[in-house]
């Protein structure tokens, strides 16, 4: 009950009186959630195919991973990196045993874990100079990539909405064209350290490396003494089918950047780094206050946890197949309206003829929330646990959506 005299000031208001305006937010204030649905503060409910943007990987408030956070926010919540904790060892066996013989460094998103990796590009430039820094520090990336926004994400982001204002960048970034090998084998030189890409671009509209792609690449660093380093902060952690999205590839990486739906929603972010590289960073060289702290590595494991036990990797792949072929349907019967649909397992994108605001709003009027992406793309993300049912439900939508303007 509201104190007397107390005015209640609605959550719209507060945000327009007291938060950034960084965000071209909905007018939909969220309130709760179970599994694949939310609840707004009016009580509508929604089928949330957005994930937090491939973040919520159990959907919301599992059992498990709320148990286990409960738990451990009982027992030990931080301690920083100058001391051991059992949950950061745990997880770093565990991550290491489904990418192979490495190391892991924690830290709190995807965007700190992709600076590691830039920062592992450099360390590995100098040590090929013979120790001389400056020499050899150049990354080549993928054109319409998304690496984040901080300075060294945002020079790995040749996008001009992501680096207007923010200029002069950080120097050292080149860029080829996804999947075109030549592309990025003509920009190699003796300033070359890496090669850095997402295995699917999720923000520039759901854009796949092929298998041939990743394995020449490797090739490459291989015959130029580059390192090979994969962002799977989006496609990662089971969102395609595979653990990591890669893996349909079957190529060896020199590390790998993680984040979103590691911790299922609790933040984190974590960097594979294979043996050969493992070296380059020694103490004092990357640190982290908040990587790896108890609670977040607990939430982790309650994540893989639920992965393996529900064998959630299989329903994806099995649920996936006849999920995405109704939405190709979409593409041969509203063919003014929808250009292709693409992706792997739980991370689609539909191509839209026009802008995709209208129809993203017209979706959520009809209970379905989703997020845009480049291209006039709109992302479908829905947690690995949805059902067939669910799934099924998200086309119904689109499609009465689709009919309604066509």
């Amino acid at each position: 009950m509201s104190s007397p005299g107390i005015i209640r000031t609605s959550t719209a208001d507060l945000y327009d009186a007291f938060v950034l305006k960084n965000y071209a937010r909905a007018s939909l204030t969220l309130a709760r959630g179970r599994g694949a649905q939310v609840w707004d503060d009016q009580g509508n409910s929604y089928l949330d195919f957005t994930s937090g943007i491939a973040v919520s990987a159990l959907g919301h408030c599992h059992p498990h991973w709320v148990a286990t956070v409960q738990r451990q926010a009982g027992e030990l919540i931080h301690v920083s990196n100058l001391f051991r904790n059992p949950n950061q060892a745990e997880l770093a066996r565990r991550l290491a045993q489904r990418a192979g013989p490495g190391r892991v460094f924690f830290c709190n998103s995807g965007a700190e874990a992709n600076e590691t990796l830039l920062k592992l590009a450099r360390l590995h430039g100098t040590k090929k100079s013979g120790g001389e820094e400056g020499r050899c520090y150049k990354i080549i990336c993928a054109k319409n990539a998304f690496h984040g926004r901080t300075f060294g994400g945002m020079s790995a982001t040749p996008q001009e909405k992501i680096q207007k204002g923010f200029r002069p960048l950080v120097p050292g970034f080149v860029f080829g064209e996804l999947n075109n090998l030549q592309s990025f084998a003509d920009l190699i030189d003796g300033q070359t350290a890496a090669i850095f890409v997402e295995t699917i671009q999720g923000e520039s509209g759901i854009n796949p490396c092929t298998a041939e792609f990743l394995l020449g690449l490797r090739a490459l660093c291989d015959q130029h003494n580059l390192l090979l380093l994969l962002d799977e902060v989006q496609c990662g952690i089971g969102r395609t089918g595979k653990f990591y999205a890669f893996e349909y590839a079957g190529v060896m990486l020199d590390a790998i950047g993680m984040a979103k739906g590691l911790g299922g929603g609790f933040p984190i972010g974590a960097v594979w780094v294979r043996e050969n590289a493992a070296e380059l960073f020694q103490p004092g060289s990357h640190g982290t206050t908040f990587g790896g702290t108890p609670l977040a590595c607990a939430a982790a494991l309650a994540v893989l946890d639920v992965i393996e036990r529900e064998k959630l990797l299989g329903h994806v792949q099995h649920a996936s197949g006849p999920w995405i072929a109704a939405l190709e349907k979409l593409a041969a019967d509203f063919p003014a309206q929808v250009k292709n649909v693409r992706g792997r397992g739980f991370l689609v994108g539909v191509q839209m003829a026009a802008e995709t605001a209208p129809y993203v709003a017209a979706l959520r009027e009809r209970g379905l929330l989703v997020a845009p992406a480049g291209g006039n793309v709109i992302r479908l993300l829905p947690p690995l646990v949805a059902t067939a049912a669910e799934l099924a439900r998200s086309e119904e939508i689109f499609r009465a959506a689709l009919a309604a303007k066509a």
